[in-house]
C-alpha cells in the first residue's frame, strides 16, 4: 500500500549529475559534441558553448580538477543509458533454486515420483536442493542417504550435475543440481519426461504383472486383467 504523500518524509528523487546551470565550479576542462579536448575554459564560457549547439553541458568526471565537463543531448543520452540497462536485464538468466526432501526409507513409487519433479525443474532450468531428512535412529546410517543421492545424480546425468556433493548437516543431508550443459543450450527440451504424467496405481500395476504369471487364477491375475477363476465365474454357481 502506498504511503500517503502528506506522511511520506522522503527526499524526492533527483538526478546527481550536474548539468547546465548546475555546474558550479569556475572552470571547466571542455570535451565537444565529436569527444575531441577543447581545452580549460570558464564554466560560462563553456556554458555558452553547449547552448550555441543546441546541447547541454554535462559534468562526467566531477573528482578530476578541474571537473571534466562533456557537450551532448542529454535526455538522448539518459535513454540510451537506460536500453542499455534493459538489455542487460533482459540478457541476464535468473535462475531458480527449488527443493525436495525425500527419507531415507522412501518407498520406489516415491523415490519416481520424486525423481520425475526433480528432472521437470532441471529440464526448466532450475537448480535443485535435494534434502535427506533423517528421523531418530536413521541419522546413525548416513550410507543410505548418500546412496538415494547418488543413484539421483546417475540417474539424472543427462540433465543435471553435481554442483554440491552429499553434505550432512544435522539430521538433513543435502545436495545441490544444476541443469546441464544441453539443457542449458537448448539441446535438451524443457517437456515433460517420459512417463512423467504415470500415477502410481500404474507404476504399481506394472509391478505386478509378473506375480500373475507366477500363480494364474490368482487375485494378482485379476488385478493385472485376467480372466477371474472358474469356481469364482457367478455362471458355474
Amino acid at each position: 500500500m502506498p504511503v500517503p504523500r502528506r506522511f511520506d518524509r522522503r527526499p524526492p528523487e533527483r538526478d546527481s549529475t550536474r548539468t547546465n546551470e548546475r555546474i558550479r565550479v569556475p572552470e571547466v576542462r571542455l570535451i565537444d559534441e565529436n569527444g575531441n579536448q577543447v581545452g580549460v575554459m570558464r564554466t560560462t564560457e563553456a556554458l555558452r558553448y553547449a547552448q550555441e549547439r543546441d546541447l547541454d553541458l554535462v559534468e562526467v568526471a566531477p573528482e578530476a580538477r578541474p571537473p571534466v565537463c562533456r557537450v551532448l543531448d542529454y535526455s538522448k543520452y539518459k535513454y540510451e543509458q537506460a536500453q542499455k540497462v534493459k538489455q542487460a536485464r533482459k540478457h541476464q538468466q535468473q535462475i531458480t533454486i527449488r527443493e525436495i526432501k525425500f527419507r531415507p526409507k522412501i518407498a520406489e513409487n516415491d523415490y519416481k515420483t520424486k525423481k520425475g519433479h526433480v528432472e521437470r525443474f532441471l529440464r526448466h532450468k532450475d537448480k535443485v536442493k535435494v534434502t535427506i531428512m533423517f528421523r531418530g535412529r536413521e541419522v546413525t546410517h548416513p550410507e543410505r542417504g548418500v546412496m538415494i543421492l547418488d543413484r539421483l545424480a546417475e540417474e539424472l546425468s543427462e540433465v543435471g550435475v553435481v554442483e554440491q556433493r552429499p553434505l550432512q548437516d544435522g539430521r538433513n543431508m543435502t545436495m545441490m543440481l544444476g541443469p546441464s550443459k544441453a539443457v542449458l543450450s537448448g539441446e535438451i527440451a524443457a517437456s515433460e519426461p517420459a512417463g512423467d504424467d504415470a500415477n502410481d496405481n500404474g507404476v504399481v500395476a506394472a509391478e505386478r504383472a509378473p506375480a500373475a504369471d507366477r500363480e494364474p487364477g490368482s487375485d494378482g491375475a485379476a488385478a493385472a486383467g485376467g480372466a477371474p477363476a472358474p469356481e469364482d465365474d457367478p455362471a458355474q454357481i
